[in-house]
């Protein structure tokens, strides 16, 4: 008889459970969904967890019950920046990831948060269908990612100091940005630079490590931010920082499904990405209103200074990536041709 902790043991390690119901031919599999992000319910809470629910049930109803799946929100089942080389080893099943945490292990990746590059939710989630997006499905599943559910964010900045908005506003400060381009562009601008997940930016706002981090309006918010903020720069009119956070997969996960399993899962992830759009404009809103109510001080971004970040990424972070490898030449480029 195996012991309790074997069994625990062998549940923590297998990728996917399989059970099998008695007097039945048919196996159900159970998927394991991990991100960093506060989580809540279907209904309530960061639209990202929401989204992550929300492919679980409709999997589940799809399927039958043969194909469900369970949220580990928080980075609960494995650290933020481990998620990703574990899903390319197979060692979990999907997780909703910012892209360009993956940079350090494929610098391709950080064409997923390159500043001034896409402007808009429409350009940004029309590479699906062009070469841009061809050429980052097909570099993603070569290296054991398949892309499920593309989800863009746009940014804004929480500083403790003073505001930043314009380049000469970093001067001095110090910044977390969230992808090396970003941070490439803000040391041109004169600033120090914090590399941490998003979950990680309070505590170093709160000790001083940080002065101001720019991340999406979701976390802005889901993360309390306004707590240690006195001033906010919203991306509700204009950003340049908009950054890829799709749901991923493991593509040896995938490929041991069956086909229709496969199936239900890319359509599911693809209906859902409406609901990620919209879910990421209504927080370009709402952050301007919880930050407002907590004492901070609002600001947006207009197109002339998003030009002038756009100028420094071109002349810095766009070069250095672009020079890097040939495929993140090649992702730079048919990026740029989609804007």
């Amino acid at each position: 008889m195996l012991s309790r902790r074997l069994v625990l043991a062998s549940a923590i390690a297998a990728p996917a459970i399989v059970k099998f119901g008695l007097g039945t031919a048919h196996a159900a599999t159970t998927l394991k969904i991990s991100h960093q992000f506060p989580g809540g319910t279907v209904d309530k809470g960061d639209f990202r967890d929401r989204l992550c629910r929300k492919f679980a049930d409709e999997i589940s109803k799809r399927s039958g019950g043969e194909l469900t799946a369970e949220v580990y929100p928080g980075s609960s089942l494995i650290k933020t920046n481990a998620q990703f080389s574990a899903m390319r080893k197979g060692a979990l099943d999907l997780s909703l990831y910012p892209m360009p945490y993956a940079g350090g292990e494929l610098p391709e990746t950080n064409i997923g948060l390159m500043p001034g590059l896409v402007s808009t939710y429409d350009q940004g989630l029309a590479w699906k269908t062009k070469p841009v997006g061809k050429a980052l499905t097909d570099f993603l599943a070569d290296k054991g990612i398949v892309l499920v559910t593309w989800v863009w964010q746009a940014g804004g900045v929480a500083s403790r100091t003073n505001p930043m908005l314009a380049p000469d506003d970093a001067k001095g400060l110090k910044i977390r940005g969230g992808s090396r381009e970003m941070d490439m562009v803000l040391q041109k601008a004169g600033a120090a630079v914090l590399s941490v997940p998003s979950n990680e930016i309070y505590a170093a706002m709160q000790t001083g490590a940080c002065d101001a981090g720019i991340t999406s309006s979701t976390s802005l918010i889901s993360f309390r931010l306004e707590e240690v903020a006195k001033h906010l720069t919203s991306g509700a009119d204009a950003s340049y920082w908009f950054m890829l956070e799709p749901l991923m997969m493991s593509k040896a996960i995938f490929d041991k499904l069956p086909k229709n399993q496969q199936d239900i899962i890319m359509q599911v992830g693809g209906e859902l990405e409406a609901f990620g759009k919209q879910g990421a404009q209504a927080d370009d809103i709402e952050v301007g209103k919880v930050y407002e109510k907590a004492g901070a001080k609002v600001e947006k971004l207009d197109a002339a200074t998003v030009d002038k970040w756009r100028a420094i990424a071109r002349d810095t972070a766009w070069k250095d990536y672009a020079a890097r490898t040939p495929t993140a030449a090649n992702l730079l480029k048919l990026a740029s041709e989609a804007a």
